[in-house]
Formats: C-alpha cells, sequence, structure tokens
C-alpha cells in the first residue's frame, strides 16, 4: 500500500496472466467513477507514473497503471533507470491494455462508459493500440510520443483524441508533429492537437527538475480535464468530426537545438 496521496486509495493488484498493476481509487465523492489506464514512460512503472495515477484518482478517476514490463525478463533496475530499454510487441502491448481495461470494467465502482486511456513517452501510441480492437474506449491521449503510430491503426480508432507536445521536444520534430495530425485529418478522426512553448520532452514529470515545466506542466493538467469533460459532456458525437489544433513556437524553430533533458 502506497501512503502519502490525497483522496486516493492506492494498492498493487494482479490479474490476467501475470500482469502487476499500481490501482489509485478515489475517497471521495460516489461511485460509479471514470476510470483510466495510465501507461508509464520509457522508465517503467516509476514514482512519476505513481503520482500521476493518484493525481487521477484525487480528480475522481479510478486509474489503473499497469507494468508493460511485468512478465519482461530483463534488468528491471537498469530500466527504471533508463539503461535498459523495454522491447515489447504490439501483440503483447494490445493483451495488456485489454485485460486492463477488462480489469477495471469488472470493478463494481468504475462506469463501465467512461473508461479511457493515456500513453506517456514510449508508451504514447497505446491508447490507440487498444482503441484500434476496443470500440469501449471512451477517449485516446498522448503525451510527447506516438507520432510514428501507423495509419491502419490510427484508422481503425473510434474514439477522439488528446495529442500534446513541447516545442522542445528532442525526439520529435514540430515537422513531424505537424504530420501526425495530417493523418488523422486524412483520416477523419477527431482531435484536439497542442503543441506547448518551450516544453521539452518529459515536461510533465516533476521528478526530473530538468525537464519539469510548472506552467506548462499545469496548463497541460488542465487541457486533458477539460478534454475529457468534453468527451463525456457528449461533444464528440459519431456523425462529427471536430478537429481543434493550437501551436505556439518560436518563427526560427530549429528541431537541431533541442537537446534531452534529464
Amino acid at each position: 500500500m502506497e501512503e502519502g496521496y490525497i483522496a486516493a486509495k492506492t494498492s498493487w493488484v494482479d490479474y490476467s496472466e501475470g500482469i502487476h498493476a499500481f490501482l489509485a481509487v478515489p475517497t471521495r465523492w460516489n461511485p460509479p467513477y471514470r476510470a483510466m489506464i495510465l501507461c508509464h514512460e520509457r522508465y517503467g512503472l516509476v514514482k512519476h507514473t505513481l503520482d500521476l495515477a493518484a493525481r487521477f484518482a484525487s480528480y475522481g478517476y479510478v486509474c489503473l497503471a499497469p507494468d508493460f514490463a511485468s512478465n519482461w525478463e530483463g534488468d528491471k533496475d537498469a530500466l527504471n533507470r533508463g539503461d535498459a530499454r523495454l522491447d515489447i510487441s504490439q501483440d503483447v502491448i494490445t493483451f495488456i491494455m485489454s485485460s486492463s481495461l477488462d480489469y477495471l470494467k469488472a470493478l463494481d465502482v468504475v462506469d463501465t462508459a467512461r473508461c479511457t486511456a493515456m500513453g506517456v513517452c514510449m508508451s504514447g501510441n497505446y491508447p490507440w493500440f487498444l482503441n484500434a480492437v476496443r470500440g469501449d474506449v471512451a477517449a485516446n491521449i498522448c503525451y510527447y510520443g506516438g507520432a510514428r503510430t501507423s495509419e491502419e491503426v490510427l484508422g481503425a480508432t473510434t474514439a477522439p483524441s488528446l495529442v500534446v507536445f513541447g516545442e522542445n521536444d528532442h525526439g520529435t520534430s514540430v515537422e513531424m508533429m505537424h504530420e501526425m495530425r495530417r493523418k488523422l485529418e486524412a483520416l477523419n478522426k477527431s482531435y484536439d492537437f497542442r503543441i506547448y512553448e518551450d516544453g521539452p520532452h518529459g515536461f510533465l514529470n516533476d521528478t526530473m527538475p530538468g525537464r519539469y515545466r510548472q506552467k506548462e506542466a499545469e496548463a497541460a493538467w488542465n487541457l486533458l480535464l477539460d478534454f475529457l469533460d468534453r468527451v463525456y459532456a457528449g461533444y464528440y458525437t459519431p456523425d462529427r468530426v471536430r478537429q481543434r489544433f493550437e501551436s505556439n513556437i518560436a518563427v526560427d524553430y530549429d528541431f537541431t537545438k533541442n537537446v534531452r533533458m534529464e
């Protein structure tokens, strides 16, 4: 049991074929609650993801953060340090995501019609992998990742997407971000797409002082909550395509000057 989180009851759970996960449940308001599958960064299931899961719970979401390295035989300590890479197939990712959705929907405190998935960094496209095979996903959220997601996967999705990047991302250029947006538009997918001024890759992560940007992180969090409120208020309907794009970048933007922050 994790201690110290406000308005969140947290625990470690296991389900399906050895999937280990962190579960955060609201301790205020009344169920049924909205639900979130939160996918971790390349470092595995570390403090930032646990903190973010508990934050979702404090805002009224049952949040499940699965460990995608649950059955991985590599060095998890090295993974947590960023010295190893988690190489798992799309099939394995989709299995874990689908099993996580089933776990959430089986909880009696969850509103089964309001289940969403969020991917961050390495896992940015994981929500789309899930939604491509499961139509019972209410929304897809991608933060600074997933730019190379195939049109085949995006074309099979059914839910609206929130996509967020920072101008100073060292791994994804603004041109790649625009290409990602063009894919969604060509496929007639509803989206809300935002590129934040000065934001480096990982700017939500307050456990990494070099990356964290409080102003942009708070704005991106509020955008996420607003997006989900619009989703659940019926703003995105199957017969309409709603698309919103906002970007704030320098006139002399130069991707080659972006550097990796720690």
